[in-house]
């Protein structure tokens, strides 16, 4: 396998006609009644350049687009982008983001080495410095990310690496781009490290191969320590939901345990967090087979796993006064002779039993025993993230994640931490009338409800097993994979929710 294309990302303190670039991205707004100083500056030097595409419609500044301007000897750049930014009386930090991957995205298809961003320009000080710098960095990173490791020959020939440099004259506000870029390049990092991850097919990526990318990661950090319960503990301990669910697969199930320790005393008043991701490697229904249609996409089952893991590695890397569990439940739900069948009666670590109706339901039935370990370890915020159900996409569409929760605090901390994040998750009930839904006449549960609010009566089943905790659930089911690509974006895996919990953490952190 080949590597994926190497971001790095750094400020610089350099005027725009000093800067020696192959490209230099700009933004302009699409209601703006004039160009930024730094735009009118170089619409100047290239001779009305910047003034034609915009004159003739060509270039409108609409969210999404950009177009290319060649440069000249009165400036240091080859090329020219100019990134819509849309209407400026909308544009927060999710847009500077927006407008950072467009522009890597271009800079890799049209094969440029170095990217200089100064598309904060066009803001003006509307946003701080050091956040713009964060989300520019952040958005480099999801822009020019490629997956394309199993491609052997490639007649487009792309560069093995982009150098990403934020740009800005003034020595004081390059400072504070500069705290931000340090941060946006972490969490970068760890969501192209969670889409290469979720990208990977299930004849690479199975339960044990994730545990060993886990060790791997932990023997890697100072920060962070590695448990696996392989079968024969999940045997000893009575998880009986994920070794239900990997009984068909020769791939055994394993429970990943990670823990991340600060350096110092955590501080104080915080809460002990854990952090549970449903990784099923390849879910294929079960007994209750899938339709064959699109059953390739189902090797992203694993996205919520792996958004807990890249998560546990930004968090290492930022180093916040906090304890945090990383919780991964793992297994392959395939069809055998061993399977788990509807019918079936499982108990599960908590002891609660459960009625299996369908076995395509099992990221319930994995999740239950990682978050009754997380309350047995005393965690008392307890976020789970998985791609739980078809409900939510149904309801959401593919624009933004279902949250369910039990505590009013901790669903708007995670609102904001979507808000700074750009990963967006809207409100949804999970309350007593849905779980009176997953009561069963002959177990404690059954694992589906009816057929009215499935991401509702999920969620109300998972709260069955958080004990007194402070909890709450993400359904990111249809936010996993772009289906195919974007402005913004290759097709495959997004990386969801490594954003979305790593801000979480640290907002928590700073108070």
């Amino acid at each position: 396998m080949k590597d994926i294309i190497d971001v790095k990302i750094r400020t610089r303190a350099v005027d725009f006609s000093d800067c020696r670039t192959d490209v230099l991205a700009v933004g302009m707004f699409s209601d703006s009644k004039k160009p930024d100083k730094l735009t009118a500056e170089l619409n100047r030097r290239l001779g009305g350049a910047i003034d034609r595409p915009t004159k003739t419609g060509d270039f409108e500044g609409k969210e999404g687009t950009s177009t290319i301007i060649y440069g000249n000897d009165r400036i240091g750049a080859n090329r020219v982008i100019l990134v819509g930014l849309g209407e400026q009386k909308k544009a927060t930090l999710d847009t500077a983001r927006k407008g950072s991957a467009n522009a890597a995205k271009r800079a890799v298809a049209i094969k440029a080495k170095t990217l200089s961003l100064a598309l904060h320009r066009a803001f003006g000080r509307r946003l701080e410095a050091a956040a713009m710098g964060r989300a520019m960095a952040e958005g480099a990173y999801f822009g020019s990310y490629l997956y394309d490791e199993f491609v052997t020959e490639s007649e487009d020939g792309r560069l093995r690496a982009l150098k990403v440099e934020v740009i800005d004259a003034d020595v004081a506000k390059s400072k504070q781009l500069k705290k931000g870029v340090s941060i946006g390049a972490v969490i970068g990092r760890a969501q192209s490290y969670a889409r290469t991850l979720a990208n990977r097919p299930a004849n690479v990526i199975n339960p044990p191969a994730l545990a060993a990318e886990a060790g791997k990661l932990a023997r890697g950090s100072k920060r962070l320590s590695c448990t696996v319960f392989d079968k024969r503990q999940l045997v000893a301990k009575k998880m009986g939901g994920i070794l239900a669910v990997g009984s068909g697969s020769k791939s055994e199930p394993r429970l990943i345990i990670l823990k991340y320790s600060p350096a110092g005393k955590p501080a104080r008043g915080l809460p002990k967090i854990a952090l549970v991701g449903k990784a099923i490697t390849f879910d294929s229904g079960g007994i209750s087979i899938k339709p064959s249609a699109d059953m390739d996409h189902m090797k992203l089952d694993k996205s919520g796993g792996i958004a807990v893991l890249a998560t546990m590695k930004a968090v290492s890397e930022l180093g916040p006064p906090l304890n945090v569990y990383g919780l991964i439940p793992s297994a392959e739900n395939l069809p055998s002779g061993s399977s788990y069948r509807p019918g079936d009666i499982i108990t599960t670590f908590s002891g609660k039993t459960v009625e299996v109706l369908n076995t395509d339901a099992e990221g319930r039935m994995i999740l239950c025993d990682a978050l009754a370990y997380a309350a047995g370890r005393k965690c008392e915020v307890i976020i789970d993230i998985a791609t739980l159900t078809g409900a939510c996409m149904v309801a959401l569409g593919t624009h933004m994640a279902g949250l369910m929760g039990n505590d009013d605090d901790l669903v708007k901390n995670l609102q904001k931490a979507a808000e700074d994040s750009g990963e967006r998750i809207w409100h949804m009930p999970s309350g007593d009338e849905y779980a009176k839904e997953m009561k069963s006449k002959i177990a404690d549960l059954r694992n589906i409800g009816s057929r009215w609010g499935g991401a509702c009566t999920a969620a109300a089943f998972l709260r069955q097993f958080i004990g007194d905790a402070k909890w709450a659930h993400l359904d990111i089911a249809g936010m996993d994979i772009f289906t195919k690509a974007t402005e913004y974006s290759a097709e495959g895996s997004t990386g969801f929710g490594v954003r979305l919990l790593t801000t979480y953490l640290a907002n928590l952190a700073a108070g």
